[in-house]
């Protein structure tokens, strides 16, 4: 519940940029606050993935100590998923923590990563980067007891990504575009809103959808996209030896860890932050647990927020 606070103080900062179309300000919002209540808390957290690498990245840079002293953690934060759609008050926007013990979370750069993932309920390896696009839509389709042509991929709207596009046109499947979100991408397979999400997105966001799917049966694999030597050279500084491995979910998150994501802005699992008469504001926020808890909760502050909240209105 102590992180449940840093999500929900980072969703609200980013807030008050929605629909200003100022992404550089929206983000910063969330970063600086996300960053200032993660030091006030008693952990020896590091940020395993986080805003990028130190020389890129002047807060919340992946390697920096956060927290005055207490368990040592592993970090995983995206104080704001989804910039542009919270500059645009498009529905989406989330800030974002996931939670491990130390060495439990992959350290992947910040690069891209090609991924494929499925919700809940499946056979374990029922898709794989190893096989072609024609053999995973049938394998899934026959797991799920249905059609190849009632299939729905989640797909990023990417110039990158025509080719997969039209192989999807080609075997007939339903394609969801979006313009931005990987981890809300993740997040429609848990609920049955889409059935497959593929294609090359960032490296950070598959690590903390791996999470998000470890908690609830789902699977995502995926593989660092290093097609150049700074790029290569990159991955080795953050201990990467293999250059072409798949990396299956059980190797981005190893024991046990928690997702906890508020809504900035509305989407299908959560509402975003609203305001109230009298000055209040409510925060709608899920947490996943590997351990098997699932839950959704909202709360009501004052504005401006106090320490912690006043109300608990839902949980």
């Amino acid at each position: 519940m102590e992180f449940l606070n840093v999500t929900e103080r980072a969703a609200i900062e980013a807030h008050k940029f929605a629909g200003r179309g100022n992404e550089k300000n929206a983000d910063k919002a969330a970063v600086d606050s996300m960053r200032s209540t993660l030091n006030k808390m008693y952990i020896d957290g590091t940020i395993v993935i986080g805003e990028g690498e130190r020389d890129s990245a002047p807060m919340l840079y992946s390697g920096e100590k956060v927290g005055i002293g207490g368990p040592t953690l592993d970090i995983a934060v995206d104080p704001l998923e989804g910039t542009t759609t919270c500059a645009l008050y498009k529905d989406g926007a989330m800030s974002v923590i996931a939670v491990a013990q130390s060495g439990c979370l992959l350290k992947a750069p910040d690069v891209y990563m090609d991924k494929i993932a499925v919700g809940p309920g499946l056979p374990h390896g029922v898709v794989s980067l190893s096989s072609d696009l024609k053999t995973n839509l049938h394998s899934l389709s026959h797991a799920k007891g249905c059609a190849v042509s009632d299939l729905r991929a989640v797909v990023l709207k990417r110039d990158r990504h025509t080719a997969l596009i039209e192989g999807l046109r080609e075997l007939d499947a339903r394609i969801k575009l979006i313009d931005d979100g990987d981890i809300s991408a993740a997040m429609s397979l848990i609920r049955g809103e889409n059935d497959i999400y593929l294609g090359i997105g960032g490296a950070p966001e598959g690590v903390l959808s791996a999470v998000l799917l470890a908690a609830v049966g789902g699977q995502i694999e995926g593989k660092l996209v290093l097609n150049t030597d700074a790029l290569r050279e990159r991955a080795r500084g953050m201990g990467v030896e293999d250059m072409d491995r798949s990396y299956t979910t059980n190797d981005m998150v190893r024991g046990e860890a928690f997702f906890i994501a508020t809504g900035v802005t509305d989407s299908l699992i959560m509402k975003g932050i609203s305001h109230s008469e009298g000055g209040c504001i409510t925060a709608d926020s899920v947490i996943f647990s590997t351990l098997g808890a699932i839950s959704r909760v909202q709360r009501t502050f004052y504005n401006p927020p106090p320490t912690g909240p006043v109300v608990r209105a839902k949980r």
